[in-house]
């Protein structure tokens, strides 16, 4: 009965935002969006009581594709957001006698009711589905060198942009923040290995996730610099991502610092 609420709870995230971006498809009149593709480098912290009870530090390479535009919803004042966030982490032991190997891939679709209260000011806030899939993999084991992580997010998210000139350069400066507040989860059992889930099915190991069991948490500061022909973008990036269930705990901390490009098609701002 468990599993069969999670299945119908994943079918129907997965179809609203199949619906929705249907529903958003380009239509004659182009509306304002932007296009942005970052690269990011910076440091992670991570912790897995199914591999190792210590914590491991080490570095992250990560990427960052992103877009946003303007939809004819509530009179162009909601926004439809893709994201796409991919990273790379290698990590060691407070011995360094063994080491992390890891990689994660994320997509986020957002949806935001815009707010300008002050000419050159935005806020914005709403909801998004998130899905993440990673693994870690341990040098050092030998039963259970491994561990796979997945989760899907119903999420709030909040948001501010503000406008300015900096020595006559056009400055966007912007922030967001999301917060998962209800989904499901990957997560084996104390001791159980990939060989018993592979008989027994996965679907045991598919559990409900909230803030009490998989607080998590995301904030992006971003800068762009409009230059003559391009537009540059430096922020930082702050990804929580945590899990305690099944005498099990698990949290990846990441903080970079990212860089890239972003190309404005109009201007993100709403029409009065």
């Amino acid at each position: 009965m468990r599993n069969s609420f999670y299945f119908l709870l994943l079918l129907f995230m997965f179809s609203a935002a199949a619906q929705a971006e249907q529903a958003l498809e380009p239509v004659p009149e182009r509306l304002p969006s932007a296009r942005a593709f970052l690269l990011g480098f910076g440091k992670t912290h991570q912790l897995d009581t199914y591999l190792s009870p210590m914590e491991y530090s080490g570095t992250q390479i990560s990427f960052l594709a992103q877009s946003e535009r303007m939809t004819h919803l509530a009179q162009q004042h909601i926004s439809f957001q893709s994201t796409f966030h991919g990273a790379f982490t290698s990590s060691d032991n407070p011995a360094e006698t063994a080491s992390y190997l890891g990689a994660r891939l994320a997509y986020d679709a957002a949806w935001h009711y815009h707010y300008s209260p002050l000419k050159n000011l935005d806020l914005k806030g709403g909801a998004l589905i998130g899905t993440d899939l990673g693994f870690l993999y341990n040098d050092r084991n030998g039963n259970n060198p491994a561990q796979a992580h997945f989760s899907l997010d119903l999420s709030l998210s909040a948001g501010a942009a503000y406008t300015f000139n900096l020595w006559k350069l056009p400055v966007r400066a912007s922030y967001q923040a999301d917060l998962p507040m209800l989904g499901i989860m990957f997560s084996p059992e104390f001791g159980e290995s990939y060989y018993e889930i592979s008989q027994q099915g996965v679907g045991h190991d598919i559990l409900c996730a909230h803030p009490g069991n998989a607080l998590s948490f995301r904030q992006m500061l971003m800068v762009d610099f409009c230059l003559k022909r391009i537009t540059l973008r430096a922020g930082y990036l702050c990804d929580i991502r945590q899990q305690n269930a099944r005498s099990l705990k698990y949290h990846d901390i990441s903080h970079s610092f990212m860089f890239g490009i972003v190309r404005y098609f109009g201007e993100l701002r709403i029409k009065r």
